[in-house]
């Protein structure tokens, strides 16, 4: 997300960076770039308007202009600015309220409403420990309650059992009682969706907003449908009176108009944001670190709390010390591989780190991305558990066996053992020569960083 956003603010502040000193018209010039990657990212007007005027103001301040780092003092203003823009307060979901709390998504057609309540599920159940019973209330779409009804067996939550014939405001009560009766602690009622809006679904909405009193009203929108989005909430925040935003297909879209405009235009925060397929892949919206990433600052603690989540530490401190003592050997290697491709789509966490926006042609040069994940992985199952543990017996006759078996080339078998060799010694000379002995290992900005909960980056994956 912001991928164009984020390589045209690099191309306008790069230039300022580069100048010692900066003149008003030098602000103007730089601003008026900004204005023009907003727009071109399906900002909304008034939005960029009002953006432009406060930056501006704080930027041709006598500060700013005569400080020693002018142009970093100006990214600093931009970055507070997009803050503020997005929306300053990490805005969680509101479950102060008696049990079982009702949470009602709302939204149009397509927008990813039932995979979304399935996530929120998943994500309530284990983050907050909370019971949750999901309710399917769109009678109009074939097979809608079914997939919810799948899509709560994956979260491992319980699904209100539909009852033909009964609509979608008795459906919202019936769950609410069976929430009551049941001792759940969250009832997540999914609702009907339409290609467009209209007074139809706008009074079904109100309907059963007004039959169980929500604590949150989420609209889900699809960030890649831009200003639509915008307008959609609009529309919904004037007749129903949302509480706050989810943005799904978040991965997909590389402008995020919608994300910049729909705090200013709706004044209801983004609370979360779909960032993948996968039923784990839902995200706290925050500010702050939204700003960063498009600023190409990357979101190290987004990557850490990440690797929290799905890195076994108790493994990784293990494997940390292994390494250091030069025993690193291909099955700590494919355990690394499966812990990378278990935090999640690799293209979402290369974006998340500092500087990588400026890399992108290395990093496609490289074809680093989850099939070349999978490609390594296969390479060293095919091989025997005596082959992973001792690579020196790997002649040319097994590594033709391996390409084989994996599917792959004799040369990319050759590429992940000459990866293999450069790491194992990379992590010797860190055992022997503390920091020093990394810096020499990584051989300077080719290198490969550590990253987190003693996790070394796939093969390839040079900074």
């Amino acid at each position: 997300m912001f991928d164009g956003l984020s390589d045209k603010f690099g191309d306008i502040f790069d230039r300022l960076k580069r100048r010692g000193a900066l003149s008003e018209s030098d602000v103007s010039d730089a601003m008026r770039e900004i204005r023009v990657a907003l727009l071109e990212a399906d900002v909304a007007l008034p939005v960029v308007k009002d953006f432009i005027e406060g930056v501006k103001e704080a930027a041709v301040g006598h500060d700013v202009i005569k400080s020693v780092t002018p142009g970093q003092m100006i990214v600093k203003v931009v970055h507070d600015h997009l803050i503020e823009m997005l929306g300053p307060e990490d805005a969680e979901i509101n479950l102060a309220a008696a049990a079982p709390v009702p949470i009602l998504m709302v939204g149009l057609q397509g927008s990813g409403k039932t995979t979304t309540t399935g996530k929120l599920a998943l994500r309530l159940k284990n983050r907050d420990r909370k019971k949750v019973l999901v309710a399917g209330l769109d009678v109009a779409r074939p097979a809608a309650q079914e997939q919810l009804a799948q899509l709560a067996v994956q979260a491992e939550v319980e699904s209100l059992k539909p009852v033909f014939g009964e609509q979608p405001v008795g459906i919202a009560k019936r769950a609410m009682d069976t929430g009551r009766k049941e001792g759940f602690d969250v009832v997540i009622l999914d609702t009907a969706g339409r290609l467009a809006i209209d007074q139809e679904l706008m009074s079904e909405v109100a309907e059963i907003r007004n039959a169980v009193a929500p604590a949150e009203i989420l609209l889900v929108a699809d960030a890649m449908s831009g200003q639509d989005a915008v307008n959609v909430a609009k529309e919904f925040n004037e007749k129903i009176g949302i509480t706050g935003i989810v943005l799904t297909r978040v991965d997909g879209d590389a402008r995020g108009g919608a994300a910049l405009s729909m705090r200013q235009v709706t004044g209801c925060p983004i609370k979360l944001m779909g960032v993948g397929e996968k039923l784990d892949a839902l995200e706290t919206f925050q500010a702050e670190r939204i700003a960063g990433r498009i600023l190409g600052m990357g979101d190290v603690v987004g990557l850490v709390e990440k690797a929290a989540e799905h890195v076994d530490q108790e493994q990784a401190e293990k494997f940390a010390k292994r390494a250091l003592k030069g025993q690193f050997t291909l099955e700590d290697l494919q355990a690394q591989l499966a812990q990378v491709k278990n935090m999640g789509d690799l293209g979402g966490l290369m974006g998340i780190l500092p500087g990588v926006g400026k890399m992108k042609k290395q990093i496609a040069e490289a074809n680093i991305d989850d099939r070349m994940i999978a490609r390594q992985e296969a390479i060293i199952l095919s091989m025997t558990p005596k082959e992973r543990r001792n690579p020196k017996l790997l002649n040319a006759k097994r590594r033709k066996r391996i390409a084989a078996g994996s599917g792959t080339s004799v040369q990319d078998v050759n590429r992940l053992l000459k990866q293999f060799q450069q790491m194992a010694s990379m992590m010797k000379k860190m055992g022997k020569k503390g920091m020093a002995g990394m810096m020499s290992g990584m051989g300077g900005p080719g290198g490969m960083p550590n990253m987190p909960g003693g996790m070394m980056p796939p093969p390839g994956m040079k900074f």
